[in-house]
């Protein structure tokens, strides 16, 4: 089971919320660290704010692009 760290990027619908996860690689040739962010739609069924970071993990397919449910918000 996947888990995720995201940070809240909207909040506008309703049961649901959008998560931009950000993570860091090494480029293959010339080495530089770089940053890749990649945004999840996530079902909550709890008030979660703006910029708000939460934890989430995968799930069955809620919708056509929700397979996320959040654990916990901080």
């Amino acid at each position: 089971m996947k888990v995720l760290t995201g940070k809240v990027v909207s909040s506008k619908q309703a049961k649901t919320v959008v998560a931009e996860v950000e993570r860091f690689f090494r480029h293959p040739m010339y080495e530089k660290r770089m940053r890749r962010t990649k945004k999840y739609q996530v079902h909550t069924d709890q008030e979660i704010k703006l910029g708000e970071t939460i934890r989430f993990v995968e799930t069955r397919p809620i919708s056509k692009n929700k397979r996320w449910k959040v654990v916990e918000a901080k």
